[in-house]
């Protein structure tokens, strides 16, 4: 699997993937995404700002997510392992419905993981759904650490963690 920065000619594909990620979600009761969040807007900005990058399976955008510094207000609950400023903060990490199942997903974060170490990050962290059994399988089987819960709108999150 290939990783690059999203550019803005894959806009409408990431949206396509979105859409249809949502629909997948919401059929396995999974109701963490929706006409709010992540909108179109978030998505175009996030290619605008430098902060999405793809994963490329057979040619194909198999997967997206957003990595930057910038985390909610609720995060100050963390129970973070480091209280350095090298870490970076994973959002939105999706996987094109036609390659799910296919552990895509946790092929994507482990090229991720491979790229912040050598740009000298220290820890990933991010938030994930409570009522995604297979966003927390995956970060669990990754070595992510659970260090905290936050509720928002969707209801209770929770923080995780990984050294690199």
């Amino acid at each position: 699997m290939l990783i690059r920065k999203a550019a803005y000619e894959d806009l409408n594909i990431i949206l396509e993937i979105f859409k249809n990620a949502i629909k997948v979600m919401n059929d396995n009761n999974i109701n963490q995404w929706d006409d709010l969040y992540p909108t179109s807007t978030d998505l175009e900005q996030d290619i605008l700002n430098g902060q999405m990058y793809v994963g490329i399976k057979d040619g194909e955008i198999a997967s997206a997510l957003v990595i930057n510094n910038e985390c909610e207000e609720e995060y100050k609950y963390g129970n973070w392992g480091s209280d350095n400023d090298k870490f970076a903060v994973v959002h939105r990490l999706c996987v094109n419905p036609n390659y799910q199942n296919k552990k895509i997903g946790k092929a994507t974060m482990i090229k991720i993981e491979e790229i912040l170490k050598t740009e000298g990050i220290q820890s990933i962290r991010l938030d994930t759904f409570s009522l995604n059994p297979y966003a927390l399988k995956m970060y669990q089987t990754l070595g992510y650490q659970k260090v905290g819960e936050v509720k928002w709108r969707k209801g209770l999150f929770y923080l995780f963690e990984k050294q690199l």
